[in-house]
């Protein structure tokens, strides 16, 4: 299975950090947030290729990518203009061609399994085209809340709303089949959010499973601090 790794953001919430180093390369004890990702997905055999989308201090993530163990199974691609989550995934889609594969933002820190993330969706129901990664949070209006079925379906599902129904939260790690790509096509242009133009298309059709492991977005000052107290890393 292929990978679309989200790593072009400009990160502008974790200024000044962000004013001169990519979100994606923000260390966690030392290591650029990226290569616990490629650690993740590449190390554990899960993931065959990485896509990796740059646009914001690209030359600095391409030099990485370079000096990587893994710079033989990541591809590069270069947005001159942000294309949002959807429209790097319409872009793309070529690249994964009729088979599924997975979606993750790589601006999240988390220790799932992507083994198990993968079964999960291959045992899905036959109507279900995507599986989404959710997990418990201890901030629920910073986060899209999933209200789900007694299997797991969504049913409903709010983008960063205050007083949300609950902190089941979209863990923004997927794993898709093509018609989530089809679907973005048919909107007819080429800048396209995933979250609130696609997803919401396809409730009733979506497969939410909680990780038990860590998960956090690390996209402000403070949430950065937090990863650095809870988070223990250990290499695959």
């Amino acid at each position: 299975m292929h990978a679309l790794l989200l790593a072009a953001g400009v990160g502008s919430r974790l200024r000044p950090i962000t004013d001169t180093t990519p979100k994606c390369l923000v260390p966690i004890h030392g290591r650029p947030l990226l290569d616990y990702w490629f650690d993740l997905l590449l190390g554990t055999h899960a993931i065959e290729r990485v896509l990796l989308n740059t646009h914001y201090l690209a030359h600095q993530v391409h030099r990485h990518v370079e000096g990587s163990r893994w710079q033989s199974r990541v591809d590069l691609v270069h947005e001159a203009e942000l294309l949002g989550t959807g429209g790097t995934l319409l872009a793309n889609r070529d690249y994964f061609g009729s088979s599924d594969f997975l979606i993750a933002h790589a601006d999240n820190l988390t220790d799932f399994d992507p083994h198990w993330l993968i079964t999960q969706h291959r045992a899905r129901m036959p109507n279900v085209v995507m599986t989404m990664l959710a997990f418990r949070t201890d901030d629920p209006s910073s986060c899209g809340i999933l209200e789900c079925d007694a299997d797991g379906i969504v049913q409903a599902f709010h983008e960063k709303v205050p007083d949300p129904p609950g902190n089941l939260a979209n863990g923004a790690v997927y794993v898709v089949t093509p018609e989530i790509a089809t679907h973005a096509a048919s909107l007819g242009r080429p800048i396209i959010d995933l979250s609130t133009e696609v997803i919401p298309h396809f409730l009733g059709r979506i497969l939410a499973v909680e990780t038990s492991g860590y998960h956090r977005d690390i996209g402000n000052p403070e949430s950065l601090q937090r990863a650095h107290e809870e988070f223990h890393p250990s290499r695959p």
